[in-house]
């Protein structure tokens, strides 16, 4: 048996997320029943970075599987595509090491989450951007996202329900910039809590509106508590950007 790492992209607008759930559409489901077209029926467990939710999408998603065929790198992911539906697509595949783990040797994630600054909804970007139909203070948001960055305890930035004990992590950079009509927040971090970015963004685009000040973000650290920091931004504006390994 080889182990093979894949690059993968999707559209998360017609999935139920990327876990397997029971009678819902998910990213993994589709995976799995790919490679068990290429292996002929045999089942393949496929292994991810981690999992998005529902609407969100990726594209820079990594997966490992393993499988008993001697296929060229560059011809896995043509047999792949082959078999999966439209919304994704595997963009590139490598031989790694038996003990490689998609999951626990990642060194670091890139998410980025775009925001469409206009009047009406783009109706061919619906799914893509989170609408804000009112006008924001940019360099307001890009004062209060610098102190986001370098390591804190971000309790205040994760979903309220979430099991994990530390919530330590190491926000690289937290960047906005302007494209045209679209702002993007683009994060890169050893790690991140559970709806972490999509907190993160949510409580930007408060300060932005002016319903929060550039110290609540302080404040919100500083705390450490979920009613400190603003609302969840929608998932149907975040993408898993890029994923890191030491080995990269």
């Amino acid at each position: 048996m080889k182990r093979l790492a894949c690059v993968v992209s999707y559209d998360g607008t017609n999935f139920s997320g990327y876990q397997v759930q029971p009678n819902k559409r998910t990213v993994q489901l589709e995976l799995e029943q790919a490679l068990k077209k290429v292996h002929k029926g045999q089942q393949t467990h496929v292994v991810a970075s981690g999992r998005t939710d529902a609407g969100v999408h990726a594209k820079g998603q990594v997966i490992h599987f393993d499988s008993p065929y001697h296929i060229p790198e560059a011809q896995w992911p043509k047999a792949l595509n082959a078999c999966l539906p439209d919304d994704i697509r595997i963009t590139h595949a490598k031989y790694v090491s038996t003990d490689f783990h998609a999951r626990y040797h990642t060194s670091g994630k890139e998410y980025r989450y775009r925001v469409l600054k206009s009047e009406q909804v783009d109706v061919f970007r619906r799914n893509l951007v989170t609408h804000i139909p009112y006008s924001l203070n940019v360099e307001e948001m890009r004062v209060a996202a610098q102190l986001l960055v370098g390591t804190h305890d971000f309790s205040a930035f994760c979903a309220a329900n979430t099991n994990v004990v530390d919530k330590v992590r190491t926000l690289y950079a937290v960047e906005i910039k302007e494209y045209g009509d679209e702002l993007h927040f683009i994060l890169r971090g050893n790690g991140f809590l559970y709806n972490m970015v999509r907190i993160i963004v949510g409580t930007l685009l408060e300060v932005g509106n002016k319903k929060r000040s550039v110290n609540s973000v302080r404040m919100a650290l500083e705390k450490c508590e979920r009613e400190y920091a603003g609302k969840t931004a929608p998932g149907h504006g975040l993408y898993l950007w890029a994923v890191q390994y030491d080995e990269q």
